[in-house]
């Protein structure tokens, strides 16, 4: 019988949509090595292991660090598809059936790559993997809010041309120093534009930063948001107007958010009525990708197959998929949840 206490066929089983995944951050060390060969690029690391190593860190801005290193090898159209590619082979593995893509721009075009060359890269890769790995797919540009607001009226002006590829405009880098109000004429201009707006909030900044991306930047959703349980107030709002919140259980962890996984607020947001998802970040970095995550937080909190139901019934409800899209997946998603249930009896 299933161990009650894991439930890893349910999570293997569930088809699942991934809202928070940095295409940057699944840079695995042997896509890096392999990619700064190709383009001759002489890395600071003798080989792959030595890589992995220095994936090591203990807050914040330490992997932004390196995060922003490793983006460096990036430079031609096919590495970005190779890029994107990888990590499209990696979800489909763990049944992931839709995917919501950040990608950096600024990361790049700060260092002389075109916009262009960025965007079709990736963008092929996603419509292949609809076309060979089913899964579907929206498009997430991040401003840096390290960089002024200017960079950001620039990168979305870049972005216009491509709008059909882009389903919103979100915000992350460094978070403490650089609040969402920062960027409100930025998001004021996506919006505009017509696109949805997300914002990275409440992962090292206060609720108030939460605060702000809801009512400033008017987002969709809000990445992260652990702290947004600090503030009653805040949390009766997010839970009244079902603002979902993408959380990143592995990533918390490497980053010390919380100090170990069985502090982890997943299930206490679940039971507050949050519409709280689960997904990996930056996989790469952070040790684990999508089933990985379901499988430490069920572990840690004791998750009950209930719980995995609504997390990932919360993802697609949360997702920018039509209606009909999500009502597609809620039925396939009861339909596994009775049978496991029934073969628990």
């Amino acid at each position: 019988m299933e161990s009650k206490r894991n439930h890893k066929t349910l999570i293997e089983k569930l088809p699942k949509a991934e809202l928070h995944l940095h295409i940057e951050g699944t840079l695995e060390p042997e896509l890096m090595m392999k990619i700064a060969q190709r383009n001759h690029i002489t890395l600071n690391y003798k080989d792959v292991e030595e890589i992995r190593n220095a994936y090591q860190f203990s807050q914040l801005q330490d992997f932004l660090d390196i995060y922003y290193a490793g983006a460096n090898v990036l430079q031609k159209k096919q590495d970005f598809f190779d890029l994107t590619w990888a990590y499209l082979e990696k979800a489909h593995s763990q049944h992931v059936v839709h995917t919501e893509i950040f990608f950096d721009p600024q990361t790049h075009t700060e260092r002389g790559v075109p916009f262009s060359i960025i965007i079709e890269g990736i963008h092929d890769a996603l419509s292949e993997g609809e076309k060979k790995l089913g899964i579907t797919s929206r498009l997430i540009l991040s401003i840096l809010r390290h960089l002024d607001e200017e960079s950001a009226m620039d990168i979305i002006e870049q972005a216009l041309p491509y709008k059909e590829w882009i389903s919103a405009i979100g915000l992350d880098s460094s978070e403490v120093g650089n609040p969402p109000s920062k960027f409100a004429k930025a998001f004021e201009k996506a919006k505009k534009e017509g696109f949805k707006t997300v914002a990275h909030a409440g992962e090292e900044g206060d609720p108030e930063y939460v605060r702000e991306a809801i009512e400033i930047l008017e987002v969709s959703r809000i990445d992260h948001g652990n702290r947004a349980l600090e503030n009653d107030e805040l949390i009766k709002h997010i839970v009244e107007n079902q603002i979902p919140l993408t959380v990143c259980p592995l990533s918390n962890l490497k980053l010390k958010v919380v100090k170990n996984a069985e502090d982890h607020p997943l299930l206490e947001m679940l039971n507050l009525g949050i519409l709280a998802t689960i997904n990996s970040d930056d996989p790469a970095y952070f040790g684990g990708y999508m089933n990985e995550n379901y499988l430490i937080m069920t572990d840690a909190l004791n998750l009950e197959p209930k719980h995995l139901y609504q997390l990932t019934k919360n993802a697609f409800t949360a997702s920018f998929l039509s209606s009909e899209e999500k009502e597609k997946w809620y039925d396939t998603i009861d339909s596994i949840y009775e049978q496991y249930i029934h073969s628990l009896m």
